[in-house]
């Protein structure tokens, strides 16, 4: 009996002792199991905060930045004599050491501004390049080509071609933009594809004077650097919104970047892809800086605007009611202060815009609104004479005898006004006007489309031919 009660005793601290050890393996499993639960409910919570309005932003936009990279062809001469004069050497070096070509490549940013495949980028970035090849995000490949390009606003238009849908971004809006709201820049800096950087809005309206020697104005400044693979890329506000396009045109600053607002870039790129072109504003009328002894003239304390020289008979000007004398002080409610924000703020502007201009007359201000055209082409030459100072003719038999011209191409500087940007540099009646910036000029329609894109700029190149020789000269009306 005591025999039987051993072993049922035996037997009741052996399962006492494994249910010990169930119970303290079912509670490890059970915890570990808890912590498991909890860990798969709340790790999404955690992703879910550590997904910011940045992170968000840069998932929705990024697909649609791209990178471009762009081959020019530069050629060379061998002749290492080139430039001291000779004919005989630079002839023989010529026939013996032919020009060679060489191909020289950089890298920038754009983005994708609708399914058609536009892409907007900076001027600088595509400017003399031979062929444009685009990178997407997904790493597929395209050959672009070049739509238009403006070098005063630095903004181009190129296109690529899908089969399957591409992506875009969303334009916003750089009117309402605030100092110190955060902002995200995209682009591919030394050609590390897609890097963020964010920063805050430093200052808006910003004149910067760019590597060219250039004045660039109304640019956003934020406080990230933009570096040459950058430029071109998307500046986005905090909701993912294209509201800027960063441009490398300042490269000597370090921590300040600079974009054009895409308000100001609109306008500019519908111009681009309707006609490959900027149809520029005009007003019908010239203007001239405003000096303290004219301001004096008219009554007008302050020095600050520009005055209306002339106008256009019928001109959207005249129609508005301003007249000759008139003191420009604001155009869309923003200051006129130099001639150059005169210029900067009109090439804001398309034909067909109606623009605000306010004025001083008489003692008092005077608002009118002009609704702006393109520039006439029969009005060429009389721009030409009011704004370069100078008339053209045919070369005919009696002018090449008359002037003992060497050529029948270009067009006969008739008549030179004294005083005038031409008459000041030393252009003179019988001197050959063979091309106006890079339009070559064969005929007068030739002068006349030359002089009417010629007018979107501050300053003209022309290249006159005086005898045997052609030189080149730049006014600036």
């Amino acid at each position: 009996m005591a025999r039987a009660q051993d072993i049922l005793a035996s037997h009741y601290r052996k399962s006492k002792k494994t249910v010990y050890r169930q119970y303290a393996v079912g509670s490890i499993i059970f915890t570990a199991y808890s912590l498991l639960l909890t860990a798969y409910f709340l790790l999404p919570v955690y992703a879910q905060e550590r997904r910011t309005p940045v992170v968000i932003a840069v998932e929705k936009v990024s697909p649609a930045v791209v990178n471009i990279n762009t081959e020019e062809v530069i050629r060379q001469r061998a002749n290492p004599f080139t430039g001291l004069g000779d004919e005989f050497f630079d002839q023989f070096f010529q026939d013996f050491f032919p020009p060679q070509d060489y191909k020289r490549q950089s890298l920038g940013s754009g983005v994708i501004i609708n399914q058609k495949g536009y892409i907007l980028t900076n001027e600088h970035v595509i400017s003399r390049a031979s062929t444009i090849k685009i990178t997407l995000n997904d790493n597929r490949e395209f050959d672009a080509h070049l739509v238009g390009a403006d070098s005063r606003s630095d903004l181009a238009i190129i296109k690529i071609d899908s089969d399957k849908p591409l992506p875009f971004a969303q334009m916003g809006a750089s009117a309402d933009i605030m100092i110190g709201e955060s902002v995200i820049a995209i682009g591919n800096p030394f050609g590390l594809s897609h890097t963020v950087t964010t920063g805050i809005v430093s200052a808006v309206n910003r004149n910067i004077k760019g590597e060219d020697g250039r004045i660039y104005s109304d640019f956003i400044q934020i406080d990230a650097s933009i570096n040459p693979g950058n430029s071109g890329g998307p500046l986005l506000n905090i909701n993912g919104e294209v509201i800027g396009i960063n441009s490398a045109i300042y490269q000597k600053a370090e921590g300040i970047g600079f974009a054009i607002p895409i308000d100001r870039a609109k306008r500019i790129v519908n111009d681009l892809i309707k006609y490959g072109e900027v149809h520029e504003a005009w007003l019908g009328i010239f203007v001239q800086e405003l000096t303290p002894q004219i301001a004096k003239s008219f009554g007008y304390s302050n020095t600050k605007g520009v005055i209306i020289s002339k106008t256009f008979k019928g001109g959207p000007s005249e129609r508005a009611g301003l007249k000759r004398g008139d003191i420009i002080v604001s155009i869309g409610n923003k200051p006129i202060r130099t001639i150059d924000d005169y210029y900067d703020l009109i090439y804001g502007y398309g034909h067909n815009d109606k623009i605000s201009i306010t004025v001083f007359r008489d003692g008092e201000k005077v608002a009118v609104n002009v609704t702006a055209q393109a520039i006439p082409e029969e009005l060429s030459d009389e721009i030409a004479l009011e704004w370069l100072g100078i008339a053209v003719d045919e070369i005919t038999n009696k002018a090449v005898k008359k002037y003992q011209l060497f050529t029948n191409s270009g067009v006969l500087i008739s008549k030179v006004e004294k005083g005038s940007p031409a008459g000041k540099i030393g252009i003179e009646a019988g001197d050959v006007l063979r091309q106006i910036n890079q339009a070559k000029v064969e005929t007068i329609k030739d002068f006349k489309r030359a002089v009417i894109s010629a007018k979107k700029g501050s300053s003209v190149l022309l290249l006159v031919q005086r005898g045997k020789y052609g030189y080149y000269v730049t006014l600036e009306p």
